[in-house]
């Protein structure tokens, strides 16, 4: 049997609401995750030391694609939002903190009497328990930092987990509050893991 379609009459305004859901429901939504707090910095307790930490352009235009809620993704930039979170982390510790290009960045390393250089690489991981919002619930940042002296030698290895989550009646206003949460997280742990090694400071 064959179907003339011509005979069908089709509703322009299902057809509208259709193709609609499916371009909502495919497209990758952005966020941001910037912290919504980082560690307090009290000048009486810094040590004398500068530090700097290895953060590129590159880095920072990076942009990733994880899981958000009902099938949906979301998009954002984790170097770029987590950089206060990995500064101030820093700050809360050191006198001085300052972003370089790269390790072999001798330069800028005498320039500004750096002793400690910390390189981090970021991993995400998101998710939602919701089959109808997008807006992830559950937020993982995993940051490992290498850190190594003014010279290049190797230091330690710093290996950090920031997780955040957010119901659905938080996030109507910051759509990603679990991904902020988590850098807040994240900030908070690479300060006192910093200060368990006194080695670095």
């Amino acid at each position: 049997m064959r179907l003339n379609l011509n005979s069908v009459k089709l509703n322009p305004k299902s057809i509208s609401i259709t193709v609609l859901f499916f371009l909502i429901s495919a497209c990758a939504h952005p966020i941001t995750i910037n912290p919504v707090k980082t560690p307090e910095r009290v000048e009486t307790k810094l040590s004398p030391q500068r530090a700097a930490y290895v953060m590129t352009e590159d880095d920072r235009n990076k942009q990733v694609t994880t899981s958000g809620g009902g099938g949906d993704k979301i998009t954002y930039y984790p170097y770029r939002d987590s950089e206060k979170a990995i500064r101030d982390a820093l700050r809360s510790v050191y006198t001085d903190v300052v972003a370089i290009k790269s390790t072999s960045d001798i330069e800028s390393i005498k320039e500004n009497n750096i002793s400690v250089v910390y390189t981090p690489t970021i991993l995400t991981v998101s998710s939602s328990d919701s089959a109808f919002t997008w807006p992830p619930t559950y937020f993982r940042i995993e940051l490992t930092c290498k850190v190594n002296d003014a010279n290049g030698k190797d230091l330690t290895v710093l290996k950090v987990s920031g997780i955040g989550n957010a119901e659905f009646s938080e996030f109507k206003i910051n759509t990603g509050l679990a991904g902020s949460r988590a850098t807040s997280d994240l900030s908070d742990k690479l300060s006192q893991e910093i200060l368990k090694n006194p080695a670095l400071y």
